[in-house]
């Protein structure tokens, strides 16, 4: 099985991932996931991280051809968009964002944003391939987390986004809008369905106690056999069940409002005021 490389970029201040993957024998390379630096505090709005994933690409003379975003997150701003214009490399996301977009427009009040994905270059669907020097993307559908998920399937690595943790941290909530906890686990199914030794690299890590160190890469036979929520024994309703108990007592991530409205537009940033100043929008939930 071919082996693409791969190096993983941390963002402490949201727990993501993000991967540089190239052909390591044409230089091809794709973005997967980038982060957006954002501070809620003071709404700064920083490219440094973004600048940094170039810097890598110039300095190893890799091309970069794709840019993919594995879902819309809930959980950090995304920077594709920025990569895309800066390089030229198509933005790739599933088909299914239409889904994703139609549910939070109305949301934010984005009554201008068209819900038909034309934000994004490229809207892929299950079975889908894009070419990457010698080697060859394949995409899965893996719904569940939203209905939008995907799995990229590089040569011996799948990037799953959201889908997966480490074994000892579980699996994704599945409470948001679009989310269910069945579909989560068939969708994991076709995942662990990949040949054992697959490389599995993960959207973010967290550290449960006992661990000290982040962590992104895993494998299928680890999962099958360690991961706390679904290793190999756990039925369909016992994942199920233990998966809605678990996501009831959640609360809603942190960068969840400025996020979404934010990436369901590709993580383009609202458009400039004619002082040149940007809005993000905080829809109010009243009580009672």
């Amino acid at each position: 099985m071919s082996r693409p490389d791969v190096t993983p970029f941390f963002d402490a201040a949201t727990n993501s991932w993000t991967y540089l993957v190239a052909d390591p024998d044409t230089g091809d390379a794709v973005i997967i996931d980038a982060v957006l630096d954002y501070d809620p505090r003071s709404a700064r709005v920083s490219h440094a991280g973004l600048a940094a994933l170039l810097d890598q690409v110039e300095q190893r003379q890799l091309h970069l051809r794709w840019v993919l975003e594995t879902h819309a997150h809930a959980d950090h701003l995304a920077g594709g968009h920025w990569l895309r214009d800066r390089t030229g490399a198509p933005l790739v996301i599933g088909s299914h964002i239409t889904d994703v977009q139609r549910e939070f427009a109305p949301r934010f009040g984005l009554d201008d944003l068209a819900t038909d994905g034309s934000q994004f270059d490229v809207l892929v669907d299950d079975g889908a391939t894009l070419p990457l020097g010698r080697l060859t993307i394949r995409v899965m559908h893996t719904p569940g987390h939203t209905p939008a998920c995907l799995t990229y399937v590089i040569g011996d690595a799948a990037f799953v986004g959201d889908t997966l943790f480490m074994p000892d941290y579980g699996t994704a909530r599945c409470d948001f809008p679009g989310g269910d906890a069945a579909t989560l686990h068939a969708s994991i199914q076709t995942i662990l369905a990949l040949p054992p030794e697959t490389r599995i690299f993960l959207g973010h890590d967290y550290l449960p106690a006992g661990r000290s160190e982040y962590a992104c890469e895993t494998s299928v036979a680890a999962q099958k056999a360690g991961n706390v929520h679904v290793h190999d024994g756990i039925d369909a309703a016992s994942f199920i069940a233990m998966r809605r108990a678990r996501d009831a007592t959640l609360a809603p991530p942190a960068l969840i409002l400025p996020s979404l409205q934010v990436n369901i537009a590709a993580g383009e940033l609202p458009p400039p005021d004619a002082q040149g100043r940007r809005f993000l929008r905080l829809p109010l939930t009243l009580a009672g």
